[in-house]
């Protein structure tokens, strides 16, 4: 099935930029097994193609790995070292799109992650947030959310530390605003 871009309310066909600012890429993961740790990258960039039809849109991300911040410094320093992240060999995780969707309704990213070296398929259960005008005279601005979650094993990322410790399942909460190109 094919989504209609009339189904977006004020739908704009364009190439946008991600603005770090005012986006958030927040993971969660269980410590323990017990309680919940989020974390997020403060350093987030890339770029949006929304297509005359939606199934036409791409997107591109890159996030600087040693932007992590789990609201503890200590913590950070272990996950950004080779038990982890190892984010001197592997300094950036990247997310491209192979395929834009809509099902029954809702929408959905299909690409690929690189992270950790390792490059495997994911699919991002996406909301739209709309399009609207931005701050300054004449600009636009597009709002998304998306969700998926990962293994860290699949990517090789804290193969010496047990899932007893740190959960295997990470969950990724995107929300992403970005500015229309001139």
């Amino acid at each position: 099935m094919t989504a209609s871009t009339t189904e977006i309310p004020g739908y704009i066909a364009g190439t946008w930029t991600i603005d770090s600012t005012h986006s958030d890429v927040d993971f969660v993961v269980r410590h323990l097994g017990v309680s919940k740790v989020r974390g997020r990258f403060a350093e987030v960039e890339g770029e949006i193609v929304t297509g005359a039809d939606l199934t036409d849109s791409k997107v591109t991300a890159t996030i600087k790995a040693d932007s992590i911040d789990t609201k503890n410094a200590d913590r950070d320093a272990h996950v950004k070292n080779a038990d982890f992240l190892d984010v001197e060999q592997f300094p950036t995780l990247t997310f491209v799109s192979t395929g834009v969707r809509a099902e029954d309704g809702e929408y959905f990213i299909d690409g690929e992650l690189t992270l950790h070296g390792v490059t495997k398929p994911v699919t991002l259960a996406a909301e739209v947030g709309g399009f609207a005008d931005g701050m300054t005279e004449g600009s636009k601005v597009f709002g998304i959310s998306a969700t998926t979650e990962i293994k860290r094993s699949d990517f090789g990322v804290g193969a010496s530390v047990p899932s007893a410790v740190v959960s295997d399942k990470v969950r990724i909460e995107l929300n992403i605003e970005a500015g229309l190109q001139a």
